[in-house]
């Protein structure tokens, strides 16, 4: 319910064990919806996976076996499935009182529709945030999965996490964080809260300064059928801008007059139409103009500027984006490594080989 993908059991961070992130998913689930053969697994790589019989109480105890030597765990899913299984929050925090329990939810723990299913288009409708994407006249449009799955819901739990972890370091205590994608997508729209009750914000899509509204704001179709951004929505870069196009003065002069909007709108349309997307692109990319040029996936990767800052990794199998943010002592690094070693991971937690090998015999993990 929270995802493209199957949603695993519990993610568990493990630092004293080397910072180790092992993959709980239940035995027999398959892959759901997307199966996206190892190499191109982003959502795997790096990542031990355990594929455990939660259904049983020995793997049950198992995984409460692992919680105990944790920093953190991550679970994905419906309110009260891991109080089913004897590894809620209570439960836990017996074994391991410094866990921190990271709960990831589209709708959260409680409220009428903790309980439905849904995905980030449904959070994201429900958040007033989709009702505001879109050009004037048209419907709402899908910002891909981005804003309530990974903005409003994947970092904001991250940001739980890393909280809970530094109060813990002062308590020596862990907590609980219910993180729900509506209540994400909800906080990243805050700033439109302050813009409608400041009444600097029309509900009506396509008509106001960040949603398409505003002519110097916008993406404006080239010669050869491609497009370029427009952003320059401070008066210094906005003067740049047309200068450069150029405006005529009585567009320059006005840019916050929205009598003019309609009539700039057209007038940069009429000249961006007159060259391609690259001949604009080479024409502003060393000026303060904010425009760019509208690149795809397959693109990024090759413009000049990801490519001086390793933007993007090639290997044989794809190429994706690099580990984010970047980090001055302790280097992030890229794999495309999934390891499925039962006895390598249950090793580290202090298992024996025979322990292991009894708990495949008898189906309480997979091999």
């Amino acid at each position: 319910m929270a995802g493209l993908g199957p949603v695993p059991l519990a993610g568990l961070i493990l630092s004293e064990l080397g910072a180790r992130v092992v993959r709980i998913e239940r035995l027999g689930s398959g892959r759901a919806f997307l199966d996206l053969p190892p190499p191109l697994d982003l959502d795997r790589h790096g990542r031990e996976i355990l594929r455990i019989d939660l259904k049983s109480s020995e793997g049950a105890s198992l995984v409460m076996r692992l919680i105990a030597q944790a920093d953190a765990l991550l679970e994905g899913f419906r309110p009260g499935v891991m109080e089913r299984l004897g590894l809620g929050p209570e439960a836990v925090h017996e074994v391991n009182p410094r866990l921190v329990y990271g709960r990831m939810t589209g709708f959260g723990q409680d409220g009428p529709l903790a309980q439905k299913a849904g995905h980030d288009l449904t959070y994201l409708a429900l958040s007033g945030a989709l009702g505001a994407i879109g050009t004037k006249g048209g419907k709402p449009v899908p910002p891909l999965n981005l804003a309530a799955d990974y903005g409003g819901g994947t970092m904001f739990l991250i940001m739980g996490i890393l909280a809970a972890l530094l109060e813990r370091g002062r308590s020596g205590q862990g907590q609980v964080i219910d993180a729900a994608m509506i209540d994400g997508a909800s906080m990243l729209a805050a700033p439109f809260f302050s813009f409608i009750a400041a009444g600097i914000w029309s509900e009506k899509r396509g008509t106001n300064l960040l949603d398409s509204g505003a002519p110097f704001y916008d993406t404006y179709e080239c010669a050869d059928g491609e497009y370029v951004a427009v952003a320059c929505l401070e008066p210094q870069f906005f003067a740049e801008f047309c200068q450069l196009l150029p405006l005529e003065e009585r567009f320059s002069n006005a840019q916050y007059d929205q009598v003019q909007w309609p009539a700039m709108r057209s007038a940069i349309a009429e000249r961006i139409v007159q060259r391609t997307r690259d001949e604009w692109s080479q024409l502003f990319e060393s000026t303060d103009a904010c425009v760019a040029p509208v690149l795809s996936f397959t693109e990024a990767p090759d413009h000049p500027h990801n490519k001086a800052r390793t933007t993007h990794l090639h290997s044989d199998a794809m190429v994706r984006p690099a580990p984010a943010p970047r980090f001055s002592r302790t280097a992030s690094t890229a794999t495309t490594a999934i390891i499925e070693d039962a006895n390598s991971t249950l090793g580290a937690f202090g298992l024996t080989l025979d322990e292991i090998g009894e708990l495949a015999k008898r189906g309480t993990i997979g091999r």
